[in-house]
């Protein structure tokens, strides 16, 4: 089994969903969850806090420089993540769809480096 990324793009300026929304959401998503627990595919979940709660360390001239919000901008943040076990790509894609449908927003999917 290899190691995947799934990735919640949130959109930067968009307006969060209603309360009845945004409860649904959170339920398909736990069941998403479940799903992958199940399938013995879960590793770790979760979401984060938006991008101004950002802090970024830059190493610089040996010392290392700490600044305030996030690292760059742009219209969309990385809102969430996931990380599963799949037996290859096509397996994690099936996983990124079924997380597309219950966060309603775009996954991304990315391997871990040198898995065997």
């Amino acid at each position: 089994m290899k190691h995947y990324l799934l990735s919640v793009v949130q959109p930067a300026d968009g307006t969060p969903p209603a309360a009845d929304a945004l409860a649904a959401i959170m339920r398909d998503v736990e069941a998403f969850n479940d799903e992958l627990r199940a399938a013995g595919a879960w590793v770790f979940a979760g979401g984060l806090h938006g991008p101004e709660t950002a802090t970024v360390l830059r190493p610089e001239n040996g010392d290392v420089l700490i600044t305030d919000g996030p690292y760059a901008e742009g219209k969309e943040y990385l809102g969430g993540l996931c990380l599963i076990r799949a037996a290859d790509l096509d397996e994690a894609l099936e996983w990124g769809r079924k997380a597309a449908v219950a966060t309603t927003l775009p996954i991304e999917v990315r391997p871990f480096v040198d898995q065997h």
